[in-house]
């Protein structure tokens, strides 16, 4: 299977690396100064604050031009639009690795319905210069499997093709019967914490302020009311159903541990990523 990865920021470059590591017949699209940066150097990583940079030479190409069996985009949720018109008139299935609240039917709409699948990559890191770094516990073997599924919930062989792919090159996957719920869901309660941390200027800022917490629980309880019920993941029931005391202790821990230092300070695509994504959810509210 030929795969190109559309998108070669820190998600993007953490698969393409693991994929061509792991014998997978990968390329990596990029453009501008990073392209120029992975030309000379590979995809560059290391594991948190280590000094150890490895390099990957993963192939790279400026275009999406090119006969792949897959596309796997991983950009923000207000770059699509662009990604949609640039790969319009090729014939490659894709697969959108990203916050996505608006269901597969605008994807479709631009692309072809048939060719669109969705998915949610549950590693992270941050890019410190030309290096991607991220935490061991998070990178692709991570112990949360990496769901991806048909807009429609069938389990079709090029599903499964392409979880034999990811599984083959090492990367811990699963077939979501239910994505597009999974991604909304996903949402409602992203969009809401992304927001109250951002106004309170921080998270240690918002696990201090007590009424701002209960506020964002009520603003997430209210997001979830409206979408499926169970809710899946199945996890975020615990949103729905604990004490509003004690999910508020939770989330305050949360709120102090390492995993949300990268929310400090959130760079102005992550803040325009945001509005689009609160836009798609509100509209799925206003329609339910």
């Amino acid at each position: 299977m030929r795969i190109l990865v559309y998108g070669a920021g820190v998600l993007g470059s953490l698969y393409a690396a693991r994929l061509y590591e792991g014998g997978r017949d990968v390329s990596l699209l990029a453009r501008g100064k990073r392209l120029a940066v992975l030309r000379r150097h590979g995809v560059q990583l290391a594991e948190a604050n280590s000094p150890v940079i490895r390099q990957v030479a993963v192939p790279v190409v400026e275009h999406p031009d090119g006969d792949y069996d897959l596309i796997i985009v991983f950009v923000r949720t207000h770059q699509v639009d662009a990604v949609l018109e640039s790969i319009a008139n090729l014939k490659s299935d894709v697969l959108f690795m990203l916050n996505w609240a608006a269901g597969a039917t605008p994807l479709g709409a631009k692309i072809g319905r048939e060719r669109v699948l969705l998915g949610y990559p549950t590693s992270a890191g941050t890019l410190d210069g030309d290096v991607v770094r991220y935490r061991s516990t998070s990178f692709i073997t991570s112990l949360v499997p990496m769901p991806i599924g048909e807009p429609d919930g069938s389990s079709s062989p090029r599903l499964k093709r392409i979880a034999g792919e990811f599984r083959a090159a090492g990367i811990n996957v699963k077939v979501e019967p239910r994505m597009d719920a999974w991604l909304k869901t996903h949402a409602a309660f992203e969009v809401p914490l992304l927001q109250a941390v951002n106004a309170a200027g921080g998270p240690l800022a918002l696990a201090d302020d007590r009424e701002a917490i209960r506020s964002m629980i009520r603003f997430m309880r209210d997001n979830l009311s409206m979408m499926s019920n169970p809710p899946v993941p199945r996890g975020f029931a615990a949103l729905k159903n604990l004490p509003e005391g004690m999910l508020a202790v939770m989330l305050r821990r949360f709120l102090r541990s390492s995993v949300t230092e990268q929310l400090n300070s959130p760079s102005p695509a992550a803040i325009a990523e945001l509005e689009r994504l609160g836009e798609q959810v509100l509209a799925h509210v206003r329609v339910l």
